[in-house]
């Protein structure tokens, strides 16, 4: 008696995309990357997600010392609008630079209080700015 494998509704090709789809569910219990988006997310343990992380020292969370998180706020939008600009700037350049990359006009205000002087990097404008500076301890 010939016993024929495979399903009546599908033809040969169909019925082995079938069957290499669900082998990894068959052989190991693991998703079949089939269908990405079907695959169950994993179980995160409650009590692993409340105890605190740790970091190695000097890479802690927040803010540095020296400097208050409003001066973070104005150093980071200072270094996210003048990061490609044409180093080193004076005060007109570093302002054209801002106002051609339609920067907000917070930070174009924070340069118009630039002392006219020349600038190499935006840790210099930053300082210049009174917007403190990191200190390591």
């Amino acid at each position: 008696m010939d016993a024929e494998r495979g399903s009546a509704k599908h033809g040969p090709r169909v019925d082995e995309e079938q069957k290499h789809e669900t082998e990894g569910v068959v052989r190991g219990g693991g998703p079949t990357h089939a269908e990405e988006w079907a695959d169950p997310e994993a179980v995160v343990d409650p009590e692993k997600e409340a105890a605190p992380r740790k970091y190695p020292p000097g890479h802690e969370p927040g803010t540095p010392r020296g400097i208050t998180p409003a001066d973070v706020a104005r150093r980071s939008a200072l270094a996210k609008w003048l990061s490609d600009a044409h180093w080193p700037s004076d005060r007109d350049g570093l302002i054209a630079h801002a106002e051609a990359a339609v920067a907000p006009d917070s930070v174009v205000a924070l340069l118009r209080d630039l002392p006219d002087t020349e600038f190499h990097t935006v840790g210099e404008v930053a300082r210049a700015l009174g917007l403190g500076a990191e200190r390591r301890w």
